[in-house]
């Protein structure tokens, strides 16, 4: 009533004034910039791009990932907004960056993505993930992030290499093993979001996770590489370096034809050749380039080619009972007593190969205790 505080109001202001330089300082520190985001974004980008272009050539189907999202979150805030449960993808570097990033999946996106690996058309998908789901989804992963580094590589003007990429299916309403994943996810990280999608098959969102210093130790590596490229490709300094600015002057023919010199006080950058400061250029006789007519020269010594040179040259002679195509998952499950169909018809004349070259057709014979092949046609 009187206009004082109170001591609980007073200790409110002091504890929000404090709280909130705290929170500001702890916020600036553990948060990326403008600059940092847009170069994370950038690079992500790029590598995703050459990623995709590899994806899509290993599932023989389009894939399209978008610009990505950057932001910062947590674990708990990841769960709540990701579906359950999901494939995480370990990514740690051994060459050029130090450090490793997560790479996060759907699980019916990895059914589809190892299906389509394993020869399928995408719809005959299994009930759980196998551990040939995941070694799948590995290699696809390691071929994927094999091109980005070969893209980042480029950007930073330094080998980058990675090890095998480890999956792992993880519920993210459990407890994560910080044995097997890095245990920066225990507090808050970079999360980058993209928007993958895969023929008509898949149109979901992955995320790649990074750590915080990784991140800012990315962008400072992103934004001196070109200083380093800069100074690599600088000179050294010359004791009198010119300008590098100034014009480059040349001398002007007058009408009298001698050469004048450039205007007093401009440095000389390039002078025309086989001429002296206040000397007429020396006459020079120019004639045209003249060649001698080109025939081909009969040499009456020229026999014909001897082939008896050539008759003792082994060659690879096959012979082939037939072809069929089958998918890694027919191969896979191959065992003794599988009968292969050939696309070959019984009695059908069987072909001869030469250096694997088709050369004739005939017919399989028993020639005591060995198999031998009767040449029934010539193939012109």
């Amino acid at each position: 009533m009187d206009g004082m505080l109170s001591q609980e109001e007073i200790n409110a202001l002091l504890n929000g004034t404090a709280g909130g330089e705290d929170t500001a300082a702890t916020s600036a520190s553990d948060s990326l910039t403008v600059e940092e985001r847009d170069a994370v974004g950038e690079i992500s980008n790029i590598c995703m791009g050459t990623a995709a272009t590899t994806l899509s050539t290993l599932l023989n189907n389009k894939v399209v990932i978008t610009t990505p999202a950057v932001s910062n979150t947590t674990l708990e805030e990841l769960s709540n907004n990701y579906d359950r449960p999901c494939v995480f993808v370990q990514i740690s570097y051994i060459e050029g960056l130090d450090g490793s990033n997560i790479l996060i999946l759907k699980e019916s996106d990895v059914k589809i993505i190892t299906d389509l690996m394993m020869g399928g058309d995408g719809t005959n998908l299994a009930d759980e993930l196998s551990e040939l789901h995941l070694s799948a989804i590995s290699e696809a992963m390691n071929q994927m992030m094999g091109s980005a580094s070969t893209s980042l590589s480029s950007m930073l003007n330094k080998k980058v290499d990675i090890s095998p990429p480890v999956a792992s299916l993880i519920d993210l309403n459990d407890t994560i093993d910080e044995a097997t994943l890095n245990n920066f996810l225990s507090g808050e990280f970079i999360q980058v979001s993209f928007r993958m999608e895969i023929g008509d098959l898949i149109d979901s969102q992955i995320m790649q996770l990074y750590p915080l210093d990784f991140a800012k130790d990315l962008y400072k590596k992103f934004s001196g590489a070109g200083d380093t490229v800069s100074e690599e490709a600088a000179p050294q300094s010359a004791p009198t370096p010119t300008p590098a600015e100034a014009p480059v002057q040349q001398p002007v023919q007058n009408m009298a034809g001698t050469m004048q010199q450039p205007i007093m006080g401009q440095p000389v950058m390039m002078q025309q050749p086989m001429m002296q400061q206040g000397m007429p250029m020396q006459d020079v006789n120019v004639q045209p380039a003249q060649f001698q007519p080109f025939t081909a020269a009969i040499n009456p010594l020229t026999q014909q080619e001897n082939i008896d040179l050539i008759m003792d040259v082994p060659l690879e002679v096959t012979v082939e009972l037939g072809r069929t195509n089958k998918s890694i998952k027919e191969i896979l499950d191959f065992s003794p007593g599988t009968i292969i169909e050939l696309n070959k018809l019984a009695g059908e004349p069987i072909d001869v190969l030469v250096n694997g070259k088709f050369v004739a057709k005939g017919e399989v014979v028993v020639i005591e205790e060995s198999f031998g092949i009767r040449v029934t046609e010539i193939v012109r």
